[in-house]
């Protein structure tokens, strides 16, 4: 059977450095070598430019199309209403790369300067990188293999100059990969504050979600908590409340209390989310009043994000 991704064989398995799953990963020939070649120089690298960075959260979810981006983008919305706020919005979904347009931002080029790549800049305090800046035109396939998107994940990283920073939120992919592998190994040394697990509330969904907790645990990364997105929808006419993806297992809610790790908050669904990311608007100024609104300040406002440091939880347990 091939080794998934994530399936690290160990430093001290005869396969160390050399399995499927060790392509891209930072440190292949520090395991190839048995011990005597030093690691990948980018992780100290790395290391040094995050210092100006206060706050790291990675947002994952293990099932696509859950509204991981659109959770990501609001989330730096959110913080970069207050002005004194720096934030920093890296997309990292190599082949999917959805965050310039949510943002506003497509046809943006990245420019060079002395001090490395220069972000997007949205506002004067939120700064946006993606490789979909970097490519010709937004319909453009990315077809790269593991290493070459290692490195990418490594230029973004260490070649932009993110300057003073206090909140990093990390756009992913969907599943347990190469960029997952990436960004945790690379950042390992930086203090990551935690991650924020998007899913929706059909089994499906959860059943993907439980994997991407079950990475979490393998790589300890910390875990911030889960987000319920779709969780019903409220007719905004007569305003019943309608489940359109049921949640026929108890939802997050029930998977969060079997795995003792907090819920952030359910988002019900709103077309007007959609709308506002196609036009690269924010839904919490275009819709203040919404259901969907209230319910992503009331998660972004959370004591879970609002002060990273506090606590985390470790595969159910937690960890300050």
């Amino acid at each position: 059977m091939e080794e998934t991704p994530h399936n690290c064989p160990g430093t001290g398995s005869a396969q160390a450095g050399r399995g499927a799953a060790c392509q891209g990963c930072p440190n292949q020939r520090l395991c190839a070598s048995g011990a005597g070649e030093a690691p990948d120089p980018a992780i100290e690298e790395i290391k040094e430019k995050m210092k100006t960075v206060k706050h790291k959260i990675l947002v994952l979810s293990g099932k696509g199309g859950v509204g991981k981006s659109t959770f990501s983008a609001h989330l730096a919305h959110a913080l970069a209403e207050d002005e004194n706020t720096q934030v920093a919005l890296l997309d990292i979904d190599i082949c999917g790369p959805s965050i310039p347009k949510i943002m506003g931002l497509e046809g943006e080029q990245v420019h060079q300067s002395g001090s490395g790549w220069s972000p997007v800049f949205l506002e004067d305090n939120l700064g946006v990188m993606s490789v979909g800046f970097l490519l010709s035109s937004p319909d453009d396939a990315v077809i790269w293999r593991g290493p070459k998107k290692n490195g990418m994940i490594k230029q973004f990283l260490r070649d932009v100059d993110w300057g003073e920073v206090d909140y990093l939120i990390v756009d992913t992919p969907p599943g347990t990969s190469d960029e997952h592998l990436s960004v945790v190994q690379y950042l390992a040394a930086t203090h990551i504050d935690g991650a924020v697990i998007i899913t929706t509330p059909q089994e499906v969904s959860l059943q993907d979600v439980r994997k991407e907790i079950s990475f979490c645990h393998k790589v300890k990364l910390p875990i911030i908590g889960v987000v319920e997105n779709m969780s019903g929808f409220v007719c905004p006419k007569c305003k019943k409340e309608s489940q359109i993806f049921p949640p026929t297992t108890g939802g997050a809610e029930a998977m969060c209390q079997d795995l003792k790790i907090p819920l952030l908050g359910k988002v019900p669904l709103d077309p007007h989310i959609g709308k506002s990311c196609d036009e690269g608007r924010s839904f919490l100024v275009d819709a203040p009043d919404s259901p969907a609104t209230v319910a992503y300040r009331s998660i972004i406002q959370s004591k879970c994000l609002c002060e990273p440091c506090e606590s985390r939880w470790l595969w159910g347990q937690e960890v300050t």
